[in-house]
């Protein structure tokens, strides 16, 4: 079985950039798709970025065991991965990357130790801060609440296998490439 690479690291850090552009380089790494119950931002397409599922459906995953794990975050809205497609790449031998938050990938230790833990840090806390300012798509009071929840996700940095900085893009996708190449 391959290894399943776990990805983690405060909003606005760049997760999603690194992935994607993972993604992009590598035909052979296959990138889990969450269920979230918050509405999709701009240019968001359901099934692509997210599963967009009501909070009934998402209620409905959890006691039918359909989540890998799941959590609320930022005290607002439930995220979560679909165990089945997971675990379908898993056994086709195939490099599965989960782009999740802090409390999934410490529900996916417990029950898949032997997976690899990345953790995606900013070069600064002031950067996270510009960066999430920057990208625009959530208010003051929301920013807050992601900013809040960052400290205590970058505080959480020794629970993972390795670190990335993502300060300059092209190295840390780079860097990820390598890490996800080592875990075959």
């Amino acid at each position: 079985m391959s290894r399943l690479v776990v990805v983690a690291g405060p909003s606005a850090v760049g997760k999603g950039t690194l992935v994607a552009a993972l993604r992009a380089k590598r035909d052979d790494v296959w990138v889990s798709v969450s269920a979230t119950t918050r509405q999709p931002r701009p240019g968001e397409r359901d099934g692509l970025q997210y599963y967009f599922v009501t909070d009934d459906e998402f209620s409905r995953m959890i006691d039918a065991g359909e989540l890998l794990e799941w959590a609320v975050v930022h005290g607002m809205h439930r995220y979560g991965t679909p165990r089945k497609a997971v675990e379908e790449r898993l056994a086709m031998d195939m490099s599965v990357v989960l782009e999740i938050d802090l409390q999934g990938a410490r529900q996916v230790k417990r029950t898949m130790p032997e997976a690899l833990f990345v953790f995606i840090a900013p070069p600064t806390f002031e950067d996270l801060v510009d960066r999430l300012a920057i990208r625009g798509t959530e208010g003051d009071e929301e920013r807050q609440r992601r900013l809040h929840t960052a400290r205590e996700e970058l505080a959480a940095v020794d629970e993972f296998d390795v670190t990335v900085v993502n300060d300059r893009l092209d190295d840390a996708v780079a860097e990820l490439e390598a890490i996800v190449a080592s875990a075959r």
